[in-house]
């Protein structure tokens, strides 16, 4: 029913604050978009870390105020997650926190890492014991064999030997680290709330709490809190910069800035941008709610066809249901989404999403709006077709189960059952992305459209996804 790509976490962290752990609450709130299946904090209070971590959302997991008691302190971080299958316990939910022998780490980690495997096999082999299936662990056995007495040296030593995609977040007793990878692949956001520090994936995150917007980590930066403020570094080795684009595309939250751009401006570009390349004629323009809105509304600006809500989203759909025992066609979809007929009926109908993953929920969208009425239905993709599994942090089918894979257009066209599709191009979504310097520097990761891979990754058996954890 939900035939999307899905990020995989979302952090955040807050440091010198005497409220930490209940504004990391509210801060894992804004960010449960990018996590649904488990939450935790961990919370310091200058002496100890304590923690408490759970499956669920987040505010079925926080749902007492006992909870935050039993977390005080001024300095806390926080997470989300959405895991692959295999990996929804209790014992992978982050921030993991362990004991080593100079005191308590805590470490929230959005991404993944491509040579995790790898190095758990090297680490196995030297006496490590691993209590989680994390690649998010790796960089915590590595991080205690480190020889230095600095944490910042002892956390480079560990971060050089690593390669992937990370913004990650460190809590001890004392003090907080923000990092982010030298490709700068997924966001992390920079903040400040009454002369506390705050970190989060993000600015919708610091809005709740209205803390103040100050930048964006760079990419390879590492950022030092404690009592004496903060100290930036750049210890990495510099890379070029691949940005995921599809933060733009679908998993950032609309409200939110990141990589230097407004989310929303940006998709409505995408929906302008798409007008100038695939025009039709039609009557109405119907976004596939929520993601496909804002490029619904730049197509009808950009194209002069009245932009309707043609479809209804029921948001109070669980991750699973019971479908009656008498068959109902399209059930899964139609749980989730119900027309308008008096928008569609009669009408040729222009309808935007953000992406088509297996095509198998787009056919059954475009039956519904013909059973609704519908003359026409052309679908207008605001992005190009996703041929390529990323394996930076996201969770997508193997390439085999992409249909644009293997499929033309003309061929998902007649699959789908739209009079006509057109997805967007890649040179068209950089441009509307930020303009030509983009596309001359090439700052954003399209490898999901171009299976051009910024970091090499292991060779996969049987066209398997690299484990996400």
């Amino acid at each position: 029913m939900f035939d999307k790509f899905n990020d995989e976490c979302g952090v955040f962290g807050i440091y010198g604050h005497p409220e930490a752990a209940n504004l990391t609450y509210l801060g894992l709130y804004s960010l449960q978009h990018r996590g649904q299946e488990s939450c935790g904090i961990v919370a310091s209070d200058g002496t100890s870390l304590r923690a408490y971590r759970k499956l669920g959302l987040v505010a079925d997991v926080f749902k007492d105020n006992a909870i935050f008691d039993s977390l005080p302190g001024r300095s806390a971080i926080g997470h989300v997650r959405y895991s692959t299958a295999g990996g929804n316990d209790v014992k992978n939910v982050q921030p993991i926190m362990v004991d080593y022998v100079r005191g308590s780490i805590a470490v929230a980690h959005n991404g993944n890492l491509v040579n995790a495997q790898e190095l758990r096999n090297e680490l196995e082999q030297q006496g490590s014991i691993f209590s989680t299936i994390a690649d998010t662990e790796v960089i915590i056995h590595l991080l205690a064999r480190a020889q230095s007495d600095s944490l910042a040296d002892r956390l480079v030593d560990a971060l050089k030997r690593v390669r992937g995609a990370y913004s990650l977040l460190f809590l001890t007793e004392t003090r907080m680290v923000a990092v982010r990878d030298p490709h700068g692949f997924r966001p992390l956001i920079l903040g400040k709330l009454d002369g506390a520090y705050v970190v989060a994936s993000e600015t919708c995150a610091l809005d709740l709490i209205e803390a103040e917007f100050i930048r964006e980590l760079e990419p390879g930066e590492l950022v030092i809190i404690d009592k004496n403020g903060l100290r930036s570094f750049f210890p990495l080795e510099k890379a070029q910069q691949s940005s995921c684009i599809f933060e733009y595309i679908y998993f950032a939250r609309p409200d939110s800035t990141i990589f230097g751009h407004e989310v929303y401006g940006v998709r409505k570009e995408y929906g302008r941008q798409l007008a100038r390349e695939y025009p039709v004629e039609a009557d109405v323009v119907v976004p596939i709610p929520d993601s496909g809105v804002p490029a619904a509304i730049g197509y009808a600006e950009q194209s002069g066809i009245p932009f309707e809500l043609g479809l209804i989203r029921n948001h109070y759909v669980g991750r699973t249901f019971i479908e009656p025992q008498q068959s109902i066609r399209h059930f899964g979809v139609k749980i989730k989404l119900n027309p308008v007929r008096e928008v569609i009926e009669g009408k040729r109908v222009v309808v935007i999403d953000d992406s088509i993953v297996r095509g198998t929920t787009a056919r059954k969208i475009i039956k519904m709006i013909r059973q609704a009425g519908a003359k026409e239905v052309h679908v207008r993709i605001s992005s190009p077709p996703t041929s390529y599994p990323c394996y930076y942090g996201i969770d997508t089918p193997t390439r085999k189960e992409l249909i644009s894979s293997s499929h033309t257009v003309d061929e998902i066209n007649r699959y789908i059952t739209s009079d006509s599709l057109g997805y967007l191009s890649v040179d068209g979504l950089l441009k509307a992305t930020c303009g030509k310097d983009c596309c001359e520097n090439k700052q954003f990761c399209t490898a999901c459209f171009s299976g051009q891979y910024p970091i090499k990754f292991p060779r996969l058996k049987d066209d398997k996804q690299l484990g996400l954890f």
